[in-house]
């Protein structure tokens, strides 16, 4: 035993020594503005992440395990809810949190094909997609040029005796309204599932996003707030909705012990499950159609590292925010994001969207940017309706538009956005900012 230890700790100063080598901040080349490339996102990590994966390779136990109970538990502690699920990606989560939804056990609020969820069309795609999976219609409303998010004015028009949820994203880490959003939800009874993938740290009244609703979901892919690489999260604060989550997450089993573990109900062999024969073991008892969408240890492991930075990323990118803010705020073409008095967003992006007075277009704008090494984004679908994923759908049965959805088609056409993650300075900041001028002031 003596020798496997004085290995493994050799093996781990080689870790961290490596880190020093090939990673450190001081062996990374400097930033040359316009011919290094200012990336909208990224990785920031330190020796940490590098040893939380060593130690989960070398005791190799791969699938959900130690590392996964510690990142859920340390979530959880840290948005202040009871219950975090650890899944393999964000667009896992929302799956997982959809289908949560439709269990049977829910009885009369269960989610059933042909029943409506008020959604956006302007957005990430895996937001609507599990509504369409399962049968559900997408009732799309439009959303405010300033925040990207909802536009809570139109959610009773959006409402009809079929209507069982809302599901709709924080967008770029922009809370929407939730003041208003939840009180539509308590008034009619509805189920409200956050997706807070783009939003992991932000608060609305001083309370996290994703933690307002009955299920929230987070994604762990590199761009955003925190990585394991891949992965993602399901959350909330409801013992039933936590049963179903677990229970589909893990192949739909009705039996709730960790992997390796037998018996934890007390009641394996003399159980009556459905029309089973008596006493059928319970870890091969089906009580949902499931999915298997856990992460690995070897991800958990490295999320248990980032959350330990969490706060300092979440306030690198509000500080990264306001210096993009206050370098282009007095541009007359550009319209900058804006936010509710209650809102104090963690940022995931920044939106810019074409004013009246711009004589040049988007694509302008992006190719620009991009010629001058800077990555930049549209705010992913931009309407989703237009997508090909539409033409097989027809308005009216499969899905139904309230109003206008002019905004949306706004950003679709006019917006853009770039980045303000953790790991750009103020160098690649002031460099976006003296880019953008000098296009709309040429």
């Amino acid at each position: 035993m003596d020798k496997i230890k004085a290995l493994h700790d050799e093996i781990i100063a080689k870790v961290r020594e490596y880190y020093q080598l090939a990673h450190a901040p001081q062996v990374c080349a400097p930033f040359v503005p316009g011919t290094s490339r200012v990336n909208y996102a990224g990785r920031v990590f330190d020796e940490q992440e590098m040893v939380n994966l060593a130690e989960a390779g070398l005791e190799f136990w791969l699938t959900y395990g130690r590392w996964s109970r510690e990142f859920e538990r340390k979530l959880a502690a840290y948005l202040g809810i009871r219950f975090a699920l650890l899944v393999n990606s964000g667009s896992s989560a929302n799956l997982l949190a959809f289908a949560t939804l439709t269990s049977p056990l829910l009885k009369e609020r269960q989610i059933r094909r042909g029943d409506e969820v008020i959604t956006v069309a302007c957005g990430f795609p895996t937001t609507i997609a599990p509504i369409v999976q399962y049968g559900a219609v997408p009732v799309f409303t439009d959303v405010e040029l300033g925040t990207g998010n909802i536009d809570p004015a139109m959610l009773e028009a959006a409402h009809s005796p079929k209507t069982k949820a809302v599901m709709i994203a924080h967008s770029l880490g922009n809370p929407f309204n939730l003041k208003e959003v939840k009180s539509f939800c308590d008034r009619h009874h509805l189920w409200l599932v956050e997706d807070n993938c783009d939003a992991l740290g932000s608060r609305y009244d001083g309370k996290f996003t994703g933690t307002w609703g009955d299920i929230g979901t987070s994604s762990f892919y590199p761009p955003h707030h925190l990585t394991m690489g891949e992965g993602g999260a399901v959350y909330t604060d409801n013992p039933l909705l936590k049963k179903i989550a677990l229970s589909v997450r893990d192949w739909g089993r009705d039996c709730w012990c960790e992997s390796g573990v037998d018996n934890t109900c007390g009641c394996r062999f003399t159980g009556q499950f459905g029309q089973l024969p008596r006493g059928y073991d319970h870890k091969y008892v089906y009580s949902h159609f499931g999915y298997n969408l856990k992460a690995t240890d070897l991800q958990a492991a490295i999320g248990c590292a980032q959350l330990d930075k969490f706060p300092g990323f979440t306030a690198k990118r509000k500080a990264n925010f306001q210096r993009l803010y206050d370098g282009l705020k007095d541009l007359p073409q550009l319209a900058l994001p804006e936010k509710y008095p209650e809102s104090d967003p963690s940022w995931f992006g920044f939106l810019i969207t074409l004013t009246a007075q711009a004589r040049f277009t988007r694509n302008d704008l992006a190719q620009y940017l991009e010629a001058h090494k800077i990555q930049t984004r549209n705010l992913f679908a931009g309407n989703i309706l237009k997508h090909p994923c539409f033409e097989t759908l027809r308005e009216g049965r499969d899905y139904r538009v309230v109003g206008t959805l002019k905004n949306t088609d706004k950003i679709m056409n006019d917006a853009l956005w770039i980045g303000l993650y953790p790991g750009m300075g103020d160098a690649k900041l002031d460099y976006m900012v003296q880019i953008i001028r000098e296009f709309c002031t040429k």
